[in-house]
């Protein structure tokens, strides 16, 4: 074989050669499933854990309006016989934490900046709809309001957590 010999049947990278084999594509289409089976699962799980997240840091941040709210009551700080006051010293209403209450000095008590997103919840629910709120009186395991305070409250949600418990309890 000279110089001028006949290059059919072997590759090179001449501009009229034709692309990739039947065999490589089918390679390469094998690789990106398997990227694909992999990656959504672990996009779902970072999504996932990112709601967790979120909803641990709102129950925790509600949690601490109510208990800041009771601990203004008993230390006398809110004026007495507010309407927005139960009894017993806690909210009537969980918009109360937003809207607040008159204090001693006249002033307005906020406790939260806005009513609580529950991630869980789907977008169009209003955000006192995906809660369940428990009352002072209400048994930890109640599934209606007492409808006289707001002592604790719970993310409506049917999923389970990452961590197997049930979002629901939390």
């Amino acid at each position: 074989m000279g110089l001028n010999s006949d290059h059919r049947g072997s590759r090179s990278s001449r501009p009229g050669d034709r692309g990739a084999t039947l065999a490589e594509l089918l390679v390469v289409l094998v690789i990106v499933s398997i990227l694909a089976v992999v990656t959504v699962p672990m996009a779902e799980t970072s999504v996932q854990r990112r709601k967790e997240v979120a909803l641990r840091e709102t129950l925790r941040d509600v949690r601490s309006a109510i208990d800041r709210f009771h601990a203004d009551w008993e230390a006398e700080v809110i004026a007495e016989g507010d309407p927005a006051t139960s009894e017993d010293g806690w909210p009537v209403q969980l918009s109360v934490l937003v809207e607040g209450v008159e204090d001693t000095e006249g002033k307005r008590r906020r406790y939260l900046r806005q009513l609580p997103r529950n991630p869980f919840a789907p977008d169009a629910a209003e955000p006192q709809d995906a809660w369940r709120i428990l009352g002072y009186a209400d048994p930890p395991d109640a599934l209606v309001w007492n409808g006289t305070d707001v002592y604790d409250l719970r993310p409506r949600s049917e999923k389970t957590a990452l961590d197997g418990t049930e979002i629901a309890d939390w």
